[in-house]
């Protein structure tokens, strides 16, 4: 039985029998088809019960409106044992009254399924790895297994050359208990013969091994896979989509006769990420990467990055919802891009409280004085110390390196200003009259572009680096030129 991982956006297809775990005595035939694409359907020949009924006196069946779905459905296909979560029956055909009795179908849809284990759901502990590739993590690891070699002789070259393999050693961190190990498998050498030539190959696959001491649940390995997927797409400033995920089940460790152990049973999982690799794509250009581990090494980024993810969650979510699945109107940007400024802010715990504590009390105090008691309540809930969105986006563009937030933004008071005015205007009059289409795109861009270097502040990424990205990298050089255009006041001389 092969290890090689099922990949997310292959199809397949598995014929085996299926049961429901409380009733594993009625086994239905049945074929498991994967689209390549995140969805998993069965097509069964006969059907599990899928009506609600009950019965109201001896002999008599009533039923009901709705219809049954499963947690949980198990099965054996291709001498695997498989878990198929969150079922749906989606279509089904009985024959009680036909003239010519033939078997019941039944078309069952389902949101996961794991080949390789039977596990009771979700939050059952039967994993002690799980290891994910994700697109462009081969890029991001700076590092591969091959080595070329180009011939030359008498300063030209001469034809020959060699590619060569050298093992590349594990990369491995502990945070909270967990091991997080950036690992390198390859192939052996395959020729490939063709018609018209002659093709050699090797694959060098690049993955993150997620190691706890105790086992841990499915829905934990989708979060490991989820906290790498998001780091890679932070790295390369793009959707980053899974290209496939694989399990190691707990207690299947074996010894042989001689006493060589033998490695823990796989199963892969089959589901729709948020983004769905594409396992034989180009790479992104390199000039668009952020960072790789030459510049913030593996055991330095993922402890920053796991304490990162969860505190700022909510603003990474938001940023990278524009590379995943941008909106198609502006309005929608702006406010995802300016939300994700606040919500940073205050992730950030940056305590700039306009006012004193004191002196805000004594003040609100005397203003409530002057309140009719009847809207009291009302007008306290309205006074509050917090900083307004123009102070947060000040704060905000103080935090990284200076010299990378000048070339950015020329001129932050105006961004500041402007940004607060459109975004005020959309949430107030539900439009932004005083703001042209490029302007509001400008602010976007660098809006998004600010909050993403304070989290590759945060993550430690050196000043030199800020600097360069800005000045290098396509997309933000471009945002800073529109910047300079869009977002300076007249006659500035910023």
């Amino acid at each position: 039985m092969t290890n090689d991982p099922l990949n997310l956006d292959e199809a397949g297809e598995w014929a085996g029998l299926w049961w429901l775990p409380d009733d594993p005595g009625k086994q239905i035939p049945g074929i498991l088809r994967y689209d390549g694409e995140g969805s998993l359907s069965l097509a069964l020949i006969g059907a599990f019960e899928d009506r609600i009924t009950s019965n109201p006196a001896p002999g008599v069946t009533a039923y009901h409106e709705g219809g049954r779905t499963w947690d949980v459905i198990h099965g054996v296909a291709g001498q695997r044992e498989v878990t198929l979560l969150g079922c749906v029956p989606s279509s089904g055909k009985r024959t009680i009254f036909a003239r010519v009795k033939s078997p019941d179908t039944q078309t069952v849809t389902a949101t996961i399924a794991i080949i390789g284990a039977h596990v009771s759901g979700e939050e059952e502990a039967a994993f002690s790895v799980a290891e994910v590739s994700v697109e462009d993590l081969g890029l991001w690891a700076a590092s591969s297994v091959f080595e070329g070699f180009l011939g030359a002789s008498e300063g030209k070259i001469d034809g020959t050359g060699t590619i060569s393999v050298k093992p590349v050693e594990a990369q491995s961190v502990i945070v909270d208990g967990t091991e997080y190990r950036l690992v390198h498998t390859h192939t052996l050498p395959f020729f490939d013969q063709r018609k018209s030539g002659t093709v050699g190959r090797m694959r060098d696959t690049a993955s993150v091994r997620v190691c706890r001491a105790e086992p841990f649940t499915l829905s934990a390995a989708l979060k490991a896979a989820s906290l790498i997927q998001d780091l890679i797409a932070l790295a390369t400033h793009r959707a980053a989509g899974v290209v496939w995920l694989q399990l190691e089940v707990a207690g299947t460790e074996s010894v042989l006769a001689n006493g060589q152990p033998l490695p823990r049973r796989r199963a892969d999982v089959l589901y729709s990420p948020v983004a769905l690799g594409k396992h034989d794509a180009k790479a992104v250009d390199p000039r668009r990467v952020f960072f790789t581990c030459e510049s913030l090494p593996f055991e330095d980024v993922v402890p920053r990055w796991c304490e990162a993810h969860g505190r700022l969650q909510a603003a990474t979510n938001m940023i990278l919802g524009l590379r995943y699945a941008p909106a198609r109107f502006i309005e929608n940007n702006l406010l995802t891009a300016v939300g994700a400024a606040e919500v940073l802010h205050r992730g950030l715990r940056i305590d700039e409280k306009p006012f004193p504590k004191a002196v805000f009390t004594a003040m609100r105090d005397a203003m409530l004085g002057q309140v009719p008691e009847e809207h009291r309540d009302r007008f306290k809930g309205a006074i509050r110390n917090d900083p307004t969105l123009r102070d947060r986006l000040h704060a905000l563009a103080a935090r990284p390196d200076k010299e990378a937030i000048a070339q950015l933004v020329p001129d932050l008071n105006h961004w500041a200003r402007r940004t607060t005015r459109a975004r005020n205007d959309l949430a107030h009059e539900g439009r932004t009259p005083n703001h042209s289409i490029d302007e509001l795109i400008a602010i976007v861009e660098t809006t998004t572009a600010v909050v993403i270097l304070n989290v590759l502040h945060e993550l430690g990424l050196p000043a030199e680096r800020q600097r360069q990205i800005v000045r290098e990298h396509p997309q933000l050089r471009a945002v800073s030129q529109a910047a300079s255009e869009r977002l300076v006041a007249l006659g500035s001389n910023t």
